[in-house]
């Protein structure tokens, strides 16, 4: 029983998400969270063990970011609640960033070449090249899909087959 529970809790760890921005922009992800952190009430970068993230335009594919290739200057805040399974709004944590992965509160420091995305108190958006996509852009609370089975760029969920 023990080890059941275990597993359920090691299984529990992985998440994939997918989001929908402006004008067909889109962006899949997954992130493993260490089992131990899964009972806090907010989980940051710092619980994070995997990550990555691609960023696509009509369903073609405008970069990737991920954290185990992140340059130590690369913005990377993560606020996740994984009670409610969401990623936190600037609302939430009462910030001014709440998500900056591979991308600041300007979205202009990704890197050229580079992708990274971005939720602020302004909007929800892109950096692509060191360039702020501003027609990616979502409001600031605009919620999106996290799935414990993997997603695709229009967010649909991959039903598990056996």
């Amino acid at each position: 029983m023990i080890l059941s529970v275990l597993a359920s809790n090691a299984q529990a760890a992985q998440f994939y998400f997918c989001w929908l921005g402006a004008n067909d922009y889109s962006m899949v992800g997954q992130m493993t969270i260490k089992p131990s952190s899964l009972n806090k009430p907010l989980v940051t970068q710092d619980d994070v063990t995997e990550f990555r993230i691609a960023g696509y335009l009509e369903g073609t594919l405008l970069g990737k970011w991920d954290m185990a290739t992140r340059e130590p200057d690369d913005s990377w805040i993560l606020h996740f609640d994984p009670a409610r399974n969401a990623f936190m709004t600037p609302g939430d944590v009462g910030l001014g960033v709440s998500q900056a992965w591979n991308a600041d509160g300007t979205a202009e420091d990704c890197g050229n070449p580079g992708f990274g995305f971005n939720l602020g108190n302004y909007a929800q958006d892109f950096c692509l090249n060191g360039v702020w996509i501003e027609e990616s852009g979502m409001p600031p609370e605009t919620t999106f899909l996290v799935s414990p089975t993997p997603v695709d760029p229009q967010c649909r969920v991959y039903a598990p087959t056996s």
